[in-house]
């Protein structure tokens, strides 16, 4: 992740909310519709601004937050027995209604060697009926294109979607550039509101077994050459993430002027002996 984060909040807010809809957008995403009394009041910056999710457990009861002041969320977080502890995890805003104080949260929908759905998260989003209690703690965007950016190079796996379609969606009119964009199945592309001059590129994942990212990356590393006036954000997979930012260097781009973020590491599988 880029080492210095000038646009993240000093005193992030909690916001609590609860579901209003849920529905499948496409073959590995869902989206989860929220509401709150003080929803409307959410900073929402646009590009990739994200925030950290808490949905209660299936044995817990009631959701109980933690309790803190400035930034420092995490060992309150902690501090919370374990029986009542929430799930806490990262997700960028997909999209943001301030008049009807809506938050789109699209969630991927990963599945393990018999089809079931794996991971807290995606359980509980595609389970989520309205009335569902969940909070959103504001953490800001990671997008910070210079001024001076002459282009702009996005590269994501499908855990990155929903930040590059906002950030296509906020980048000025002139602004020109490509954004790679890995999904796992054709299905699972989108029309995306991006500017005339940024050049989308869709890379399906032929194989359900490959790596995500790794085509992201095998598309980026055609790109011989970068602008040394250009500035580029590189998300998903942490290889795709890390291998992609090696490469952007080496191709030219100054490292001060990459954002890159793990979002997540794919576990390599063990061949038995």
């Amino acid at each position: 992740m880029a080492k210095v984060r000038r646009l993240t909040p000093q005193h992030p807010r909690m916001f609590r909310a609860r579901v209003v809809r849920a529905e499948r957008v496409s073959p590995s995403m869902q989206r989860v519709t929220v509401t709150g009394d003080s929803l409307s009041e959410f900073p929402w910056a646009g590009y990739d601004h994200w925030f950290r999710l808490f949905f209660p457990l299936p044995r817990q009861r009631r959701l109980r937050l933690p309790e803190f002041t400035g930034s420092q969320w995490w060992q309150p977080y902690l501090a919370i027995p374990e029986h009542e502890r929430p799930h806490c995890a990262n997700y960028s805003v997909a999209d943001f209604r301030r008049q009807s104080a809506e938050l789109d949260i699209d969630f991927v929908v990963h599945r393990g060697p018999g089809g079931e759905i794996e991971g807290r998260a995606a359980i509980w989003a595609c389970h989520a009926v309205p009335g569902d209690a969940l909070a959103l703690l504001d953490q800001g965007i990671l997008f910070d294109c210079p001024r001076d950016a002459s282009e702009v190079t996005i590269v994501a796996d499908e855990t990155g979607l929903p930040a590059t379609a906002s950030i296509l969606r906020s980048l000025p009119a002139a602004t020109v550039g490509r954004l790679i964009q890995e999904v796992p199945t054709p299905g699972d592309r989108r029309t995306l509101d991006a500017p005339a001059g940024v050049a989308v590129s869709w890379v399906v994942r032929q194989d359900g077994t490959a790596v995500p990212g790794a085509a992201a990356l095998r598309e980026l590393r055609r790109l011989t050459s970068a602008a040394a006036t250009g500035y580029a954000f590189v998300v998903g997979e942490s290889a795709l993430a890390t291998e992609g930012r090696r490469h952007l260097h080496r191709a030219g781009l100054p490292k001060d002027r990459i954002t890159f973020s793990g979002f997540w590491k794919h576990e390599k599988v063990q061949a038995a002996a």
